[in-house]
C-alpha cells in the first residue's frame, strides 16, 4: 500500500492524505476520498484533471500514452515533443492516466 498526499500549489502542508493500492487510478482515488480535484470526462480528453507528482523515483523518464500526450500538448502542458518525457516535479500529468505505484506519492493540484 502506498501513501498519497495531496497539496495545493503554493501550500506547504498537505490538505489530505490516504492509502492506495498500486494500480489504482489517481482520479478514482481522488473521487473516492472526496479530494477536490477538478475533472470533467474521466477519460483523458478534456485536460481538466491536471496534477504534478513527486515521488522517490524522480528524476526519471516515462512514456505517456497517446491520449495523454495529445491532450497535454494541445493545452501547452507537454514538457517536450519527444515520445519519452522527463518524470520530474515540474511535469504536468492527467490524474485519469496516472496509476498509483509501489512508493509514496505527493500530488500537487493547481491553485
Amino acid at each position: 500500500m502506498s501513501r498519497v498526499r495531496f497539496f495545493r500549489e503554493g501550500g506547504a502542508a498537505p490538505f489530505a492524505a490516504c492509502d492506495a493500492l498500486p494500480g489504482t487510478l489517481l482520479l478514482d482515488l481522488a473521487r473516492l476520498e472526496d479530494i477536490p480535484l477538478h475533472w470533467r470526462c474521466g477519460q483523458g480528453t478534456c485536460g481538466t484533471c491536471l496534477v504534478r507528482l513527486v515521488h522517490a523515483g524522480q528524476p526519471g523518464e516515462f512514456t505517456p500514452g497517446n491520449r495523454e500526450r495529445n491532450v497535454l500538448t494541445r493545452f501547452g502542458r507537454a514538457p517536450c515533443a519527444a515520445k519519452v518525457w522527463p518524470d520530474t516535479a515540474e511535469t504536468w500529468r492527467l490524474a485519469c492516466h496516472v496509476e498509483v505505484g509501489e512508493t509514496d506519492l505527493d500530488v500537487w493540484l493547481p491553485a
